[in-house]
């Protein structure tokens, strides 16, 4: 009774749902490539992340607006969840193409599958472990932060960019503004002086 019952709960859980499929598994015989895992946590990410922002749960935030829109509601969620997806693929895709990792990933893959064989002890630089460590994490994080710099040098440049666009408009709309003013000034000047010139026309003599 206990192995059958365990076998309905087996069945149950693979009749799952696709809000809650687990990621497509991989034989025992075979390795995933670190590439292709990361591809997959991503996929898993991106349904789970769908599935916790239910079309359900959508309609429940703006009920009112369902009731009297339902089919514009339904575009309005697809279209907000393609673009969601889209934005986290760029975003993901940014940073592999920023880090190399589809070269890094490949290349620790190799080392791994090397070093499968190998029965003699790890070989070490220095015998050190932390300074074998630093050796090699420390290239990494100065090229990250040098990355991170430039991306910084670049942003600095496009707000000084944006900052001068801004006063140059705000010189132009002083200068707009001063140009009004003038312009009143001399129609109050000019009208005075007609007022004036009607006024000694009038006069008897």
């Amino acid at each position: 009774m206990a192995e059958a019952s365990d076998a309905n709960v087996g069945g149950a859980r693979e009749e799952k749902g696709p809000e809650g499929s687990p990621p497509e598994s991989v034989p025992p015989d075979t390795t995933m490539s670190r590439m292709k895992l990361l591809d997959t946590t991503v996929d898993t990410f991106l349904q789970k992340l769908v599935a916790a922002g239910s079309y359900q749960r959508f309609t429940d935030c703006y009920k009112r607006f369902y009731q009297l829109q339902p089919e514009v509601t339904r575009r309005i969620y697809d279209k907000l969840v393609t673009q969601l997806q889209t934005s986290i693929r760029e975003e993901v895709s940014d940073i592999k193409a920023e880090g190399n990792l589809e070269a890094v990933l490949n290349a620790l893959d190799t080392i791994v599958e090397e070093g499968r064989g190998r029965k003699e002890p790890a070989w070490r630089p220095s015998g050190i472990p932390e300074k074998d460590l630093c050796s090699v994490t420390v290239p990494c994080l100065l090229r990250q932060r040098d990355a991170l710099q430039r991306r910084l040098q670049r942003q600095e440049a496009e707000n000084r960019q944006l900052a001068d666009a801004v006063l140059a408009g705000r010189w132009q709309v002083q200068e707009l503004q001063l140009e009004g003013q003038a312009r009143w000034q001399a129609w109050q000047a000019l009208h005075k002086g007609r007022k004036e010139l009607v006024a000694v026309l009038k006069e008897p003599e």
